[in-house]
């Protein structure tokens, strides 16, 4: 901002002196026209030039009075502008500075919370497969008792004398209780 405050003073004050370099060149021009024809302004009759010159240096001096008046104004407009300009680029940073670490702690925030969460969906995950797991295992001790039951079915009216038949057909031992002679017939048949 200050190179086009610079360039902008600088433009104001190159035409100011370019102004009044061409009032000095017309005036310069002026007089050795003048001076040229000093001869035949010797035949016209005399003319005071005095009151015009005068004038003519007068508008040149307000012409440099207004244009450095206007300079001033400008520069002084645009060292307003420039302080204003930057205490607003400072109050953005300050602004995007603030939004950005309330973003970045929100971002570390929602992180730890969606760790937790993937913590605790992962341990129920774990639970519900140990449940699962103890379900399955209930329900084959479940099926097999009563596999073990229906296989006893058909053994648990008969004497110890059929029961031995039926072991000595399996070529099975036919000693012991009643109770273990059917245990041994029905363990083959309940696998």
């Amino acid at each position: 901002m200050t190179i086009t405050t610079t360039e902008s003073y600088t433009a104001a004050t190159d035409q100011t002196r370019q102004a009044t370099e061409r009032g000095v060149d017309a005036f310069k021009k002026g007089a050795k026209t003048i001076a040229d024809q000093a001869a035949v302004v010797a035949t016209l009759p005399s003319v005071d030039l005095t009151e015009p010159v005068a004038r003519y240096f007068d508008y040149i001096q307000k012409t440099v009075d207004l244009n450095r008046e206007l300079a001033t104004r400008w520069a002084e407009l645009l060292t307003l502008f420039a302080g204003t300009v930057r205490e607003q680029a400072e109050k953005v940073s300050d602004i995007v500075q603030d939004q950005g670490e309330a973003v970045s702690d929100l971002a570390v925030q929602q992180a730890a919370e969606a760790d937790e969460l993937a913590r605790e969906q992962a341990e129920q995950a774990e639970q519900v497969k140990r449940d699962e797991e103890k379900a399955a295992r209930a329900a084959e001790r479940a099926e097999a008792k009563r596999a073990k039951e229906q296989a006893r079915e058909p053994y648990e009216g008969l004497t110890k004398a059929e029961l031995a038949d039926k072991l000595a057909d399996r070529d099975l031992p036919k000693s012991g209780t009643v109770e273990e002679l059917i245990e041994r017939l029905v363990e083959p048949d309940s696998q």
